[in-house]
């Protein structure tokens, strides 16, 4: 693996409360910066608490700024077609400024399609509002002219080098290394209905090709890999909740009208939704066999779809910094880390 930095990832799903959930993962983020983690990440999604528990990731992490004094912070993504892309470079410039230049801005044209209509938005027209968006965002940092002689406050140039764009396409892949982008790649992804038994590995290759085949010559690529793993002590401990989480999925999928599984009992689901399960040596063994990895910078986890209690998600953290980054290479910064965090390894 020659991934530099390890990050955490959180839908904020936690079968909680609105506000037990925000505690939750803000403890869960204090917790990986505690354990050396370089980076967290958390997700938007509007409405629907299934799917996923914040719509204001930008709030929440100005909160979890305050906490924390290292980690980077990240969106993973704002869904940019369905925000004003001024009020988003404000917002970022400020919280730049409040977590001493730890944010990491995410982006993305993705979401929920019943949710662009709650913004006056047709989902068909996402393509064009997500570049539309982006352009003035990225012109916004740059100090430009927003109209009527009006420039961003506070400047915020810095974030044009921490911009990473998701995408399950080639052309996405081919737009952010274009750009000069990071490029997120994502946990799992839907297979091609002429090819469905496709691996993660095979679907993402060409986008991480066309990233690199693009990228300017002279620019340092970042390639984000976000993993669904969960770890524990024992692999039974695991597959029981891997098999109560991944049930749960199913039926979220069956609910929206989506291809499910066929049955075929937990391990089955946990090749369909593409999750890194058990002790340290199975998902230690699991992620070598994934070929993605050997080309990304950053490796960023995740525990959903299986999504565990807190406790365990706590343990899955410090398994993963103990364990099984150190035995893929990863090693704490030792220009940031702490002498706690550098015993890890």
């Amino acid at each position: 693996m020659t991934a530099r930095r390890l990050g955490f990832f959180t839908r904020l799903l936690d079968d909680a409360p609105p506000a037990e959930r925000y505690r939750l993962a803000a403890e869960q983020i204090a917790h990986a910066e505690r354990h050396g983690f370089d980076t967290a990440w958390v997700a938007q999604h509007h409405f629907s608490e299934t799917e996923g528990g914040l719509p204001a990731p930008l709030v929440f992490l100005a909160h979890v700024a305050a906490r924390t004094s290292r980690i980077r912070l990240g969106t993973g993504i704002i869904t940019l077609p369905l925000e004003h892309p001024v009020r988003v470079a404000e917002d970022t410039a400020v919280l730049d400024q409040l977590s001493g230049g730890r944010l990491e801005v995410g982006v993305g044209g993705g979401g929920t399609p019943s949710s662009f209509a709650a913004f006056g938005r047709d989902s068909s027209e996402r393509a064009a509002l997500y570049a539309e968006h982006l352009a003035v965002l990225l012109d916004a940092w740059s100090g430009g002219d927003l109209g009527g002689g009006n420039h961003l406050y506070p400047a915020a140039p810095r974030l044009l080098d921490a911009v990473w764009e998701a995408t399950f396409s080639v052309g996405g892949g081919e737009r952010a290394g274009r750009a000069g982008n990071g490029l997120m790649l994502s946990r799992t992804q839907p297979r091609p209905k002429d090819a469905p038994a496709l691996t993660l590995a095979e679907i993402q290759r060409p986008i991480v090709d066309a990233y690199y085949e693009h990228l300017p010559a002279g620019a340092t690529p970042r390639i984000m890999a976000s993993r669904t793993a969960f770890v524990a002590d024992t692999r039974e401990e695991a597959l029981r909740h891997a098999e109560a989480g991944l049930a749960r999925a199913v039926r979220h999928f069956e609910l929206g009208g989506f291809p499910v599984p066929a049955d075929g009992g937990v391990e089955r689901l946990i090749a369909a939704f593409d999750v890194h399960v058990g002790t340290p040596d199975d998902v230690i063994a699991s992620l070598r066999a994934d070929p993605t990895l050997d080309r990304v910078t950053d490796l960023v986890f995740q525990v959903h779809s299986v999504d565990p209690p807190h406790p365990r998600i706590l343990r899955s953290i410090e398994l993963l910094a103990t364990e099984v980054a150190p035995a893929l290479g990863w090693a704490p910064d030792p220009t940031t880390a702490s002498p706690t965090e550098l015993s890890v390894t």
